[in-house]
């Protein structure tokens, strides 16, 4: 079983037997440096033919075919897992012939006819303000349920959340949120809501547990542009009236010469 970075940020992990261990720490096997990923994030056992991934840390994601994971997940080849915002595909090992000696294979290129897989960071993502999820990152993928059961997509093991407490949907403006009939409420920016649109930098408020909408896979809103530089106008050509005036003396003068020469006074 291989892992297989289609963006580049890590060369293709062949998974042996035992655990490896991936995060940001030196430490480990397969080193990932890149905000979202913890020092310890988290591990990939194989066991035989069995292979589960395991969280180490619960305060950063970690999401498994569009689902963010909080236990010990089955893995097989074809699955998705986004380790904070670096994402990569499971895939099967190519069996190695048992006698024939191995062969050169040329690394697979742009022309070989396969279409590469690019892997999207969640548009949208809640943290954790207080509480229980204090300091803990959730990413929203599609709709999901948030609440106390264990079978929501975020579950929250917090008294005061109830089993299925709301639903979130992830929509083009925001997430859409939606009370499931919780019996402390759901609230947006200190206002209670049965449903309501959730954008980034707003508060979500399940009784006391509170989260902070963020939108890591957001794109960077475009730089504004400044005040449109004044070009000064070109100066408008004109003749100075002296000169006008300068020339019609000389003319009257000449023209007075004239006379004067044809009358015999000069």
């Amino acid at each position: 079983m291989k892992l297989i970075f289609p963006n580049g940020e890590h060369a293709a992990v062949e998974l042996g037997e035992g655990i490896t261990q991936i995060g940001s720490g030196s430490d480990c096997q397969v080193v990932l440096v890149a905000p979202g990923v913890a020092v310890n994030h988290c591990d990939v056992e194989i066991n035989g033919r069995q292979a589960v991934v395991r969280i180490r840390d619960q305060s950063v994601a970690t999401v498994l075919n569009g689902r963010q994971i909080a236990k010990e997940s089955p893995l097989k080849p074809g699955d998705l897992l986004l380790f904070g915002r670096i994402g990569c595909r499971v895939v099967a090992s190519e069996a190695t012939p048992a006698v024939a000696a191995p062969k050169s294979v040329p690394a697979a290129d742009d022309s070989d006819g396969r279409t590469r897989v690019r892997m999207a960071l969640p548009k949208f993502m809640l943290r954790g303000v207080s509480g229980a999820t204090f300091g803990r990152n959730f990413a929203l993928v599609g709709t999901m349920t948030i609440g106390r059961q264990s079978d929501c997509g975020i579950p929250i093991q917090a008294e005061e959340i109830s089993r299925h407490h709301a639903r979130l949907q992830v929509t083009a403006e925001g997430v859409m949120v939606e009370d499931l009939g919780s019996a402390n409420g759901t609230w947006i920016n200190d206002k209670r809501v049965h449903t309501g649109m959730l954008v980034p930098g707003d508060e979500l408020r399940l009784d006391t547990v509170r989260f902070l909408l963020l939108s890591p896979g957001g794109q960077a809103p475009a730089a504004t542009p400044g005040p449109a530089e004044t070009v000064p106008e070109p100066e408008k050509t004109s003749t100075p009236v002296a000169i006008w005036v300068i020339g019609a003396v000389v003319i009257l003068g000449a023209i007075a010469a004239g006379v004067l020469k044809f009358l015999g006074k000069i």
